[in-house]
């Protein structure tokens, strides 16, 4: 066998369940043996697509994700996905090929190039230190939550492996002094078990400990002197609805989520849904009238506090993060707490006093009747053969089926999906925003999919967004994936239209003329239906209610007149 070989088996046997690449001569055996091993491999057709496809089963299903591309363009294709990953902390590990003669045209320092965006780069250098290096860097990505670029010279790979044959085995056994607790449980219907020590692994990664005696009291004091305390739980916060819902039980707390939680808390009375520029008037109002905001798992950053408007004066911050960094980032805290989000919220409920807090009958009668944007009067936009995506959103939310995961995206539009679009809980939103690129949402509802294969996938993107990831179309058709991809089409990069068209700016370079989508989506073997009032949502119910055989895709021309309200808040930091 040669190392390329090693490489891929030794990687399935540290829990790699699924794969996502572009295949070319430099990753061609890595993942021939990845897939022999028993991994999944999903083709894309850009290595962009790829990465971020990656980057979203690894947020959806709990297991590593792995990217597999060619040395050179293979990997500079993929460094928008990467970047997103490596700024996300998502556990990600990148296959590259590499080719390290300085005369070849694939050379480039594919080291620096991750270490640019944030992303940790290892490699493997010799045919005897092969397995022992791919679980380094399979422990790296779980144990420090990392994006890893494993760069994979071309000499090396087709080298032979004269070690053991029993590559697997030897892999598990490099693995075994981190799998030292029980493989934690994967959401229902997500990708299939995989490895045990993979999942204890993971599991050790999660669970550092609960904090200092110290400042576990310190924080039950804090809880026990305020009079309004408002919980924020972040992506750190997604395993631990349990015990964070015991603990503001005790102490008062209402509850609310970043964004990339949301639907953490959702069936709660007491949950305020999203803080920050996608938060309702209720929700802000609330959360700026807290006297302790504790933030669980998040770092508090622009968007959750609105560029830290609903942070009054006064108002006392803790945080509770595994990275010590986090507690003084963005807003920084008056009380931290450096441990895992579920031990700490345990040991503080021991603590606890019993208080009635924040939670009155009156607040809880004005969460049930304006908590959410459905309940916030607007006034109809539509007409003139556009609709407002207000009312389209809510029309989609009453017909799609509870059981969904929705991927938004980047641009002017996000907010009405992320805000009108529900979800049953917070394995139904995944939301690939840390580096604000356009064009990542169709990628990631593909590997949203990937992991939740028993939820609708359903995708909201731009025409903008839509039209630079337009190739993984054929992708989403020959997964037979059953997704909705919602398309908000306002001819223009609305986001910029609405920042510079006040100021009395041309607009020519973000505006285009119409396009047919739904005819290009038909092209690619999409069902399609255009959407410009109400009334044409009979089309998607008649797919709903069909036999579902092809994804769809809502061409929505939507009125495009004003900037969202979100928007109108993010300009305030530009």
């Amino acid at each position: 066998m040669i190392v390329a070989e090693a490489v891929g088996r030794a990687l399935a046997a540290c829990g790699a369940e699924a794969v996502f690449g572009v295949i070319g001569s430099g990753n061609f055996h890595v993942t021939n043996a990845l897939v022999a091993s028993g991994a999944r491999f999903v083709a894309a057709r850009h290595e962009g697509g790829a990465a971020t496809m990656a980057d979203a089963y690894a947020r959806m299903s709990g297991h590593v994700g792995v990217v597999s591309v060619h040395q050179g363009p293979g990997l500079t294709n993929a460094m928008t996905g990467l970047t997103e990953a490596a700024k996300s902390r998502t556990p990600l590990i990148v296959l590259a090929g590499e080719a390290t003669e300085a005369q070849s045209n694939f050379h480039i320092d594919q080291a620096a190039l991750a270490a640019a965006v944030g992303a940790v780069a290892l490699r493997v250098t010799s045919a005897e230190g092969a397995v022992e290096q791919v679980v380094e860097a399979y422990r790296m990505a779980v144990g420090e939550r990392r994006t890893v670029l494993l760069n994979l010279p071309l000499d090396v790979q087709s080298a032979l492996c004269e070690g053991p044959e029993d590559v697997a085995g030897l892999a598990t056994a490099l693995l075994r002094p981190a799998a030292t607790r029980p493989r934690p449980a994967a959401p229902p219907g997500a990708a299939s078990a995989g490895a045990a020590l993979a999942g204890a692994a993971l599991a050790e990664a999660a669970s550092p400990g609960g904090g200092t005696e110290v400042e576990v009291a310190a924080l039950a004091g804090a809880l026990a002197a305020a009079r309004r305390p408002v919980f924020i739980a972040g992506r750190g916060a997604r395993h631990a609805r349990r015990e964070l819902e015991e603990l503001a039980g005790r102490t008062g707390a209402l509850l609310a989520t970043s964004a990339v939680a949301r639907g953490l808390f959702r069936g709660s009375p007491w949950d305020l849904d999203v803080s920050g520029g996608f938060a309702t008037p209720l929700t802000a109002e609330l959360v700026r009238e807290a006297d302790l905001v504790v933030a669980w798992g998040c770092a508090l950053n622009m968007w959750t506090t609105r560029h830290g408007s609903l942070i009054s004066p006064g108002t006392r911050v803790a945080k509770v993060d595994l990275d010590a960094a986090a507690l003084k980032t963005h807003v920084p805290a008056d009380l931290g707490v450096v441990g895992d989000v579920a031990e700490v919220a345990r040991a503080v409920t021991a603590r606890a006093e019993q208080a009635s807090g924040y939670r009155t009958p009156g607040v809880a009668e004005r969460i049930r009747a304006e908590g959410r944007w459905r309940a916030v009067p607007y006034e109809d936009e539509s007409g003139g053969g556009r609709i407002d995506p207000r009312t389209l959103t809510i029309g989609l939310d009453d017909l799609l089926p509870p059981e969904r995961i929705v991927s938004i995206d980047s641009g002017n539009f996000m907010g009405y999906p992320s805000m009108f679009l529900d979800v049953p809980d917070e394995g139904g939103f995944c939301f690939t925003q840390a580096f604000q690129s356009v064009g990542l949402g169709l990628a990631t509802a593909i590997g949203a999919a990937v992991a939740r294969p028993d939820r609708l996938p359903v995708a909201a993107l731009g025409d903008g967004g839509l039209l630079m990831g337009l190739a993984e179309l054929e992708t989403v058709v020959r997964l037979g994936l059953p997704m909705v991809i919602v398309v908000y089409d306002d001819e223009a990069y609305g986001a910029e239209v609405h920042h510079f068209g006040p100021h009395g700016h041309p607009l020519g370079t973000v505006t285009f003329p119409p396009a047919d989508l739904a005819a290009i989506a038909r092209g690619h073997g999409l069902a399609a239906v255009t959407v410009t009032r109400r009334e044409d949502l009979a089309g998607v119910a008649g797919w709903l209610d069909g036999p579902r055989d092809r994804p769809l895709l809502v061409h929505a021309k939507v009125a495009g007149e004003r900037g969202s309200w979100w928007l109108e808040e993010a300009f305030k930091g530009h």
